[in-house]
């Protein structure tokens, strides 16, 4: 099979040129085939930012691109909603470290694939995802093999009388169990054990603190004495952070700075915030923002307005709606952002 070219990818949908102006707050270098790429951030987190790094193969179209992954091997993996347009149906799909098409698989995801979580049980690394359409959590091999899955959670109290359950993330404690955040149904944020048993709640449907608003993305953050369980309140517009057993910790608010998080992932010192109004966050292990990168508020004007724009309008080194952000092996940054047309950028350290 004849794979796109990043190269043809950008010819097909007409990208505008990155040599065009930027705004001044942006620098300009080159890549190898002579085109200016835009750069944002300064300091320790500098990167240069590469629209469309990863494009799909032959029949296959974008849609909304809504996680990412990447394994021990170095293969990143994206889940996408699949175009209305598509030809094929797979919704997660592969690329080696150096952006190649690998494969391709979980058509049964098509319109539903949402977050993606990945991780290592009993010496092999496993896909967890959370499939919006048909309101599962699914387990499957790195091949798209079924391994396990919930729907409904009956087992649990808050969903004894008909309520929606449309689970968007899952977090891993280090004892095994994990937990799923009901960001687009009801709100909540159930726990489960290793083998798949229900445990319990941690918070509920609200807006003090200790309760959620779209618990839209969660993470289990291991940078400091204790893990702790960070979850992105985005209809609340902040974060929150538990202990694993359940007990509310902080709840960080910081309206100027961090707008809408959707989820996080660690590196080292740093967490990675993908926020939907516009931008990609840097946390310091107090969840200070110390780096808003790509920041295209003032361009973008209400969150989702542009999600109907063809590519060659938007703004070079500025994103419109991130929605999944991990560090790369190598320390890089790729973003998933909530589009339609699907986008995947690169944020190379400089």
């Amino acid at each position: 099979m004849k794979i796109k070219t990043r190269r043809n990818f950008l010819k097909d949908c007409a990208q505008a040129s990155v040599a065009a102006a930027l705004p001044p707050f942006f620098l300009s270098t080159s890549d190898k085939s002579g085109n200016k790429l835009p750069v944002t951030g300064s300091g320790a987190h500098t990167y240069e930012c590469v629209h469309d790094w990863l494009v799909p193969p032959d029949g296959l179209v974008w849609g909304d691109t809504h996680g990412l992954a990447q394994d021990a091997q170095g293969f990143i993996y994206v889940a996408h909603t699949v175009n209305k347009s598509s030809m094929r149906g797979e919704a997660i799909v592969v690329y080696d470290s150096s952006g190649l098409f690998v494969r391709a698989f979980g058509e049964e995801f098509r319109g539903g694939a949402h977050g993606l979580g990945l991780r290592r049980e009993n010496g092999d690394d496993v896909l967890y995802h959370c499939d919006i359409n048909r309101c599962n959590i699914v387990k499957t091999t790195l091949r798209g093999d079924n391994l396990w899955s919930h729907g409904y959670p009956k087992e649990d109290a808050a969903y004894e009388h008909p309520i929606d359950f449309v689970p968007t993330n899952v977090a891993f404690a280090p004892n095994g169990d994990f937990f799923v955040g009901d960001g687009y149904g009801s709100h909540h944020v159930l726990k489960f054990s290793s083998g798949g048993k229900f445990l319990g709640e941690v918070g509920g449907p609200g807006h003090g603190d200790g309760e959620f608003d779209t618990p839209h993305g969660l993470f289990v953050d291991s940078r400091g004495n204790e893990p702790v369980l960070v979850i992105a309140d985005r209809g609340n517009r902040r974060v929150q952070t538990f202990d694993l057993s359940g007990k509310h910790l902080r709840t960080i608010k910081d309206d100027s700075h961090l707008r809408m998080p959707c989820h996080f992932d660690t590196q080292g010192e740093w967490m990675v915030c993908p926020d939907l109004d516009s931008q990609v966050c840097i946390l310091d292990r107090e969840y200070r923002v110390i780096a808003q990168l790509g920041d295209g508020k003032a361009a973008n004007g209400e969150v989702g307005s542009r999600r109907k724009q063809f590519r060659s309008e938007f703004t070079p080194g500025q994103f419109i709606t991130p929605h999944a952000a991990i560090f790369l092996q190598g320390g890089d940054i790729l973003v998933a952002e909530w589009l339609p047309i699907g986008r995947i950028t690169r944020l190379r350290r400089v």
